[in-house]
């Protein structure tokens, strides 16, 4: 129900920008998040995008990344610049319900920065 693309790898101060196709009847009921893993570390939350479009970002990535969401398309996008090492990990994306009901994780999809 969730698919992420667009990783891959790139150098420092490069863009990616990953896509989360969404079914149809899941994305305008759901917030938007994207999460990554570092390699070792726990995963966090990069950003969010709720169902009316209020953005929230993870500090270290403030000023970086924009996420998006097109619901036309029922995809959300985050558009990382100036992408730096620490960046580098597994991004997620999810679709938590804007009230009750299951969320939904997709497979991540590797980024990798070179220095």
């Amino acid at each position: 129900q969730l698919q992420a693309s667009g990783g891959g790898l790139v150098q420092a101060g490069g863009s990616l920008r990953l896509s989360c196709v969404v079914s149809e009847n899941i994305f305008s009921s759901h917030h938007m998040f994207w999460y990554r893993q570092p390699p070792g570390k726990q995963r966090e939350q990069v950003a969010v995008i709720s169902s009316i479009g209020i953005k929230n970002y993870a500090g270290s990535v403030k000023g970086r990344f924009t996420v998006s969401r097109d619901s036309a398309k029922n995809t959300a996008y985050l558009q990382m610049n100036s992408l730096k090492g620490e960046d580098t990990g597994v991004y997620f994306c999810a679709a938590i319900p804007v009230r009750s009901g299951p969320s939904y994780w997709g497979p991540g999809t590797q980024v990798t920065v070179s220095s």
